[in-house]
This record gives C-alpha cells, structure tokens and sequence, in this order.
C-alpha cells in the first residue's frame, strides 16, 4: 500500500455472530486503537465482547493489512497504534467526518494560514470516498461555506502542528526548537496542554519543567517537534478557567516594543463590550465610570489603531504617555483628520 493510498470509511457498529461479524469487529477495534494512544489488552476485549485471545487474533491481522500495532509493556499488556512507512486506511465515524470537512473548508478558504492548498487536496479526496449519504452533506457545506481570510497571519508547518496536538491529547512530554521575538534559538522541552488560534495565529500552551512555569509559544516559530521520552505526564491544573482566558491574561501581561497607556471615563466592563476586539493590552477598572488602559504590542501601527478605536468611543479619552513611534503616528493622524 502506497502512503497516498488512504481512505476513509464510517465505522460499523451492527452486532451479530462472531463469524458473520468479524469485518465489523476488526473496524471497531481499529476505531478503538486510533481513537486513544493505548489500550489495555483486556479493556479492547471488554469493548469488543470477545476473549483476549481473540483480541490477539485480531491485532495479528490489522498487522497482516499493514497497520502498524505495537504491543506494550506491564502487567497486564496491551496495544498501541504507532508511526508506520505506508499511510493504512483512515476510520472515521460519520459525525468525525464531517467535523473533518468543516475543519478543511475553513482551511482552505484561507482562515487556517500556510495550508490552505493541501486542505483542498484533502477535500477533494474526502469528497470522493464517502459514503452517498455523507457525500451529500458534505457537497452542501463546500458549496455554501466560506471563511474570511487571514491576511496577516504567519504560516505554520502542518506537520508540526498535528505533532503538538497529538501529544496535548496523549498527555506525551516533547520537545522543540523555539525562536523568540528577536530570532535567538533555544531547545525546549514541555508538558503541552492546549493548542488556541487567535485571528489566525496558532498558540500552544504548556508547562515547562525547566523554567518551573508555564508557557505560551508562537506555533509558527517551532521547529523540529516531537515526543520525548519519558513519555506521558499526568495532567497539571491550568492557572486559569480554560486555555482562551490563559491566553488572554497572558496577551494582557506581556510588554513588547511599543506601548500606550489612556485612562477612559468608562467602566471595565463598558469598555470591553463596545470595543471591536480584545485589546492587547490590560484594562484596569478605576471605579465604576473609569479605566486605565494599558496597550502593548510589537507594532507601532497595531498601538495606534487601538488608540484611535478608544478615542471614538463615546467617552472621555486621555493619553497618558506612549512610545516615541506611536506618538508620532498620532501626532500624523491628527494632522490627516484636521477639525
């Protein structure tokens, strides 16, 4: 089997007799093995209602279809799917499937930077495959969805970025090459919790053994991902509600080149609800009618867009100081828009 040589296929779950319904139990099984990174082997044959020699007899023939089952190690054994050469056929439920074409739609229109092309390949191929009674839904929703496009937005590896999503989920230690904001490179080694996407820009947040903290890491400056051994951690508690808010209070933090600091004669709350979009920054609520914004970003124009956002509120705007750049684009801006 070629490695371009994938299908997919919905998941059967009819019972019937061991004979009649080994096509289907062998499906199921391999839905199991790709659905967790392993399996005990008598939890699978609980799952599947048969004995563990049975459990056996079947993993020598997913292996006989090139798929690459390794056993595992401990007390009682067990099974795990692992990297193979050849691509073997993909399982998906129905409900998977379609989950995947809306994720390639939204690729492909461009919302999902550096892989807009390989989602339409992707696309094409999974449109092909499917069942008529996916087919269907599926030419629906590639006729009449759309995304808008990303302009901005840096491209990121594909590959990289199933390397970090499959160890979030695995709970598996990796490690990686990073680039910082000034170029300078250095290896890391973390525990990956989270993978979030803000207006194109893809994030991973993790803890880092070494620096004794979490992180957050600009997908599109890692390099050379992959897991480590010791193998899978057990889970830590994120310092905050869910990964979105980590990330926010984390956007809030950060102090990059350029700043801007506006007290606002709006509470908090107001301020945040009539703005277009999160600010990169912190709001810091004075009492129930006034805030203190404090706006902080690599570029100059971003501060300064922001400043001009809070200025048209319909609220009293004082600046109180900002970078030397961003003052001049203001001061340019004033003499653009004269009275």
């Amino acid at each position: 089997m070629s490695a371009t040589s994938a299908i997919l296929v919905s998941v059967s779950t009819e019972s019937g007799s061991t004979r009649k319904d080994m096509p289907g139990r062998l499906l199921r099984l391999l839905s199991l093995l790709q659905s967790r990174r392993e399996w005990p082997g008598a939890e699978l044959a609980e799952r599947l209602g048969v004995n563990i020699r049975t459990v056996r007899r079947d993993i020598d023939r997913l292996r006989a279809l090139d798929y690459p089952v390794e056993s595992t190690t401990g007390t009682a054994g067990g099974y795990r799917l692992a990297h193979g050469r050849n691509l073997p056929p993909l399982l998906l439920a129905d409900d998977e499937a379609i989950a995947v074409a809306y994720g390639l739609v939204t690729a492909a229109a461009g919302s999902v930077a550096g892989i807009g092309d390989s989602s339409m390949g992707a696309l094409a191929k999974l449109e092909r495959v499917l069942p008529p009674r996916l087919r269907s839904r599926l030419s629906a929703l590639g006729r009449s969805a759309v995304a808008v496009p990303v302009h901005d937005a840096p491209p990121v590896d594909p590959v990289v970025l199933a390397v970090l999503a499959s160890c979030c989920r695995d709970g598996q230690v990796m490690t990686f090459g990073y680039l910082d904001r000034a170029g300078a490179g250095s290896d890391r080694r973390v525990e990956p919790h989270h993978l979030v996407t803000v207006r194109g820009r893809w994030y991973l947040i993790a803890y880092d053994p070494e620096r004794a903290g979490w992180r957050t890491f600009r997908v599109d400056r890692i390099v050379r991902a992959r897991p480590a051994p010791p193998g899978r951690f057990p889970p830590r508690a994120l310092p905050a509600p869910d990964p979105v808010t980590y990330l926010t209070r984390s956007f809030a933090r950060a102090t990059y080149r350029h700043t801007a600091r506006l007290r606002v004669a709006l509470g908090a709350d107001a301020v945040r609800t009539r703005l277009f979009a999160h600010v990169p920054g912190e709001i810091e609520p004075r009492g129930p009618d006034t805030s203190v914004i404090r706006l902080s970003a690599e570029s100059a124009e971003l501060v300064t867009q922001y400043v001009a956002a809070l200025a048209a509120l319909d609220a009293a705007v004082t600046l109180v100081d900002a970078s030397e750049e961003v003052m001049a684009r203001l001061r340019g801006l004033r003499e653009r828009l004269p009275e």
